[in-house]
């Protein structure tokens, strides 16, 4: 992608001391322009994941034999994006005491969706038909499009609230007490600081919340085959031989089209039914997250330090994405035997839910999907919906003797969520039904530094260039692992939402099973490459969304050491070369851990529940810095 950025920023802050008192006020805005300028899969690319209506089961053996299970091209035109985000602040600094003191202030933020100059975006509103583009199917609107109440669709899309409001309190006392039990547990004045914070922080919208619905139809175009295609003709459908038009290349409206200059020359069968078109949800807020914290340090002898705290956040409106017009999996259960339909006519299945069905008693079914009608497919939408919750215990013990200096540090915690990025769906029957832990928690930390000045100048006697700024450090670490994702490219569910222009996973997921026998978890997958005891998780149920959660164990985790040997040799009183000589993963030991180390995609019948990705073997670099 061709990208051209401008960022015009002024910010101010005022201080001013007041007694005990440090009162700061300030401003800051940010506007953002964007020239994008897509690099696109002009030319089409096929997939095959093993799941499609002419599929093996083996996405590999359908390459060989010329069965996609999708074909996907893309079109469009440069885009003109703008965003501003600006705000406002008041806080005072208040030492009411010389161990007491407090932080407190109120922020204002105003933050803009990201818009487009020539209103090359598109929205849902079930039920109203674009006055723009008469003949887009009903529901799918652009800016300036009317709406039922009076309104019209923003330029942005989302809303820009007035009231993001951010209550900020922090507070640090230093215990005083230098007799009895209060006095002990202090070590006395000076020994002890506990300090405790809370506050509200809103973000940015991101900008892929523009990224992906520009290029939408009419304005580009996101091509996914409604069925799988025969390889040798993309556009032609392999289950029923329909023959799909071929849209590219595709021919962009004038920039001045409006309500009042609409345009009704486009021929919206060439694109329907829309599929891969992700969408702005219109009534979109403004993302924020409320942590708090507690920390209580205690020196412990004339070089130890201990700190022991606790951190926790809730987030809302986190944006997530869920499909527009899923398919209903029991309208699809009702045709989906031979017995269901007229005599001769298709039954209907997995990625079926835009084809067109005749009932035994002749009634005609148009698609599965709803509340859209059938001219809308695998569409998603962008919606600031997501929740999102963070708690650990922090702890860390630091230690300073003469040359030597440790540090320990370890973290207890839990993420979860709705969804962990934008690349997972979430049910878009119920937002809730997939919170699980998040994809990238980590449940134990433990990290151990070192650094030691290397005595060469005691044990030689001598005191010069060779002999000085030897020193030898470390990083050890050792945590669990990252949670093992289960995920499907198939449509058992019925619902298909998958390749909606963010991504190609589905949101089926495993039946889980565990009166068949223990999880029996592998932490050590160097003789058994099985991560788990997949016995217990099997593909689910036609028509059913599967019973496992998305995450709820972990793979397997991390041992590892990195070294350093090191010289700085002072040349001149401004000069210095340094000599590094580094090994990463030092004792060379297999480290199993990572996104997508274990598979859990239970469409993968030879590699699921295995480990199949390990982290480089020991790698080790020697270099020269030289100061001056």
């Amino acid at each position: 992608m061709a990208q051209v950025n401008n960022t015009f920023q002024m910010s101010d802050t005022v201080s001013k001391v007041i007694g005990k008192h440090t009162i700061k006020t300030g401003f800051q805005y940010t506007w953002y322009k964007i020239k994008q300028n897509p690099d696109l899969v002009a030319n089409g690319t096929f997939s095959f994941f093993g799941s499609g209506s002419q599929s093996t089961g083996n996405g590999f053996a359908d390459f060989l034999l010329g069965l996609p299970d999708f074909y996907s091209q893309q079109s469009s035109p440069a885009f003109y994006e703008s965003a501003a985000d600006g705000g406002a602040f008041a806080q005072d600094s208040w030492r009411i005491r010389p161990n007491v003191s407090i932080n407190y202030g109120l922020r204002w933020d105003y933050i803009t969706p990201w818009a487009e100059k020539h209103n090359q975006i598109t929205t849902f509103v079930q039920g109203v038909q674009s006055t723009t583009f008469p003949g887009a199917p009903v529901g799918y609107l652009v800016p300036g499009d009317p709406l039922p109440n009076g309104g019209r669709v923003r330029p942005a899309i989302g809303l820009s609230p007035s009231d993001n409001f951010s209550p900020r309190l922090g507070i640090a006392y230093s215990p005083n007490f230098s007799d009895g039990l209060l006095g002990k547990l202090a070590g006395g004045p000076g020994k002890t600081s506990i300090r405790a914070g809370a506050g509200r922080f809103f973000t940015a919208v991101e900008g892929l919340t523009i990224a992906y619905p520009t290029g939408n139809p009419p304005y580009g175009l996101t091509y996914t085959s409604p069925e799988s295609p025969v390889m040798a003709t993309p556009f032609v459908g392999a289950l029923t031989g329909t023959n799909f038009i071929q849209q590219f290349p595709v021919n962009v409206p004038p920039y001045n089209v409006s309500p009042t200059n609409p345009d009704t020359n486009i021929d919206w069968s060439r694109y329907t039914p829309i599929s891969g078109a992700g969408s702005v949800f219109r009534g979109n807020k403004t993302p924020y997250t409320m942590s708090a914290n507690l920390t209580i340090e205690r020196q412990l002898g004339s070089n130890m330090l201990l700190s022991v705290g606790y951190t926790g956040s809730l987030s809302r409106h986190l944006l997530a994405v869920h499909s527009v017009s899923p398919g209903n999996p029991a309208l699809c259960l009702s045709l989906s035997r031979p017995q269901d339909v007229a005599p001769g006519t298709l039954t209907c299945g997995p990625f079926g839910e835009n084809l067109v069905y005749t009932r035994a008693d002749g009634t005609i079914v148009k698609g599965t999907r709803s509340p859209y009608p059938n001219t809308v497919g695998t569409d998603a939408v962008y919606q600031n919906m997501g929740n999102a919750n963070y708690n650990s215990l922090q702890a860390s013990l630091k230690r300073t003797t003469g040359p030597l200096t440790l540090l320990g540090s370890y973290t207890y915690g839990k993420s979860m969520d709705w969804a962990s990025s934008i690349q997972e769906q979430v049910n878009p029957f119920d937002f809730r039904k997939e919170y699980a832990i998040s994809a990238f928690d980590l449940k134990h930390n433990f990290v151990f530094s070192y650094n030691y000045e290397l005595p060469f100048e005691k044990l030689l006697h001598v005191s010069n260039r060779l002999t000085q700024g030897w020193a030898i450090s470390g990083v050890t670490r050792f945590s669990t692992g990252l949670p093992v994702t289960f995920q499907s490219f198939g449509d058992n569910a019925l619902v298909q939402v998958q390749n909606n222009g963010v991504n190609s996973v589905s949101i089926d997921l495993p039946d889980y099973n565990p009166s068949l026998g223990p999880l029996s978890i592998n932490h050590d997958p160097r003789t058994n490459p099985l991560a788990f005891n997949t016995r217990l998780l099997s593909p689910n149920a036609l028509g059913t969304f599967g019973t496992s959660s998305r995450r709820f164990f972990y793979g397997p985790g991390i041992n590892n050491y990195d070294m350093a040997l090191h010289k700085v040799t002072r040349l001149t009183e401004s000069t210095s070369l340094e000599f590094r000589f580094e090994t990463f993963n030092t004792f060379n030991h297999a480290q199993f851990d990572g996104a997508g180390a274990v598979d859990g995609n239970r469409d993968d019948t030879q590699t699921f529940g295995h480990i199949l990705k390990s982290q480089p073997g020991r790698v080790s670099q020697v270099a020269l810095k030289l100061s001056f």
